[in-house]
């Protein structure tokens, strides 16, 4: 019988930041599917138009986490294979396998395996249906600035929460107005606390193994089985 590890409280820690990056990434990827009604519209539709039309994505990411105030600065890098509802993200040491109904949170440092079983229902499912229609009922869209990055014009759409008790203040989602793809995320918190979520590769349709999002309990026995559910 496997026992509960020792440092599971880091386990744990790592789970919740690597939920919070995760509910980031889609909503990089799902928020292209908007419809607002303002100035971001005509923009958000373009990215829309090719991002709906992807069997798959692959992305390999920077994210940041800063707060000056506080002396925080952390940094990571990751990547994520998202083809429909189901998806495959590695960072922080940890894999997050979701075969569009059982999650699996993967830690080869200590030994872990948690398993969880998510619903269009359950509060804390991360879809991107979902995600979807959080943010488009919970956000008005606005033009902002466009810069020049490394020779790319990037477009940028603020996002600004409705709901004026939010913890966020407010979200600049960069396009690049050549490709129409996502390039960064900038979340700026009323704590003074920013995010940047960076997209270094956005790669497409590429051939995916059939067992890609399919978990394979024999190469777990000797791990720590703990399911939520």
């Amino acid at each position: 019988m496997h026992t509960q590890p020792t440092n599971y409280h880091n386990t744990t820690t790592n789970t919740i930041r690597m939920k919070y990056i995760t509910t980031l990434l889609f909503f990089v990827l799902s928020i292209t599917f908007t419809n607002a009604q303002n100035k971001g519209k005509a923009l958000l539709t373009q990215v829309s138009e090719k991002v709906k039309n992807y069997d798959n994505i692959a992305i390999d990411f920077k994210y940041v986490l800063e707060n000056t105030a506080e002396n925080i600065k952390q940094e990571t890098r990751g990547d994520v294979i998202l083809a429909k509802e189901k998806y495959k993200l590695n960072i922080l040491g940890l894999t997050r396998l979701y075969d569009g109904k059982t999650l699996y949170t993967i830690s080869p440092e200590d030994e872990e395996v948690t398993i969880s079983s998510h619903t269009e229902d359950d509060a804390e499912a991360i879809t991107p249906s979902k995600m979807l229609s959080f943010y488009e009922d919970g956000y008005t869209y606005a033009l902002d600035i466009v810069q020049n990055i490394k020779g790319r014009k990037i477009q940028y759409v603020k996002l600004t929460p409705i709901d004026s008790n939010s913890e966020i203040e407010t979200i600049l989602l960069g396009i690049d107005a050549s490709t129409k793809h996502i390039y960064n995320l900038i979340q700026m918190g009323k704590n003074g606390t920013k995010t940047t979520l960076t997209v270094n590769s956005f790669k497409t349709n590429a051939p995916l193994s059939k067992t890609l999002f399919t978990f394979d309990a024999n190469k777990y026995k000797d791990y720590y089985i703990n399911k939520l559910d």
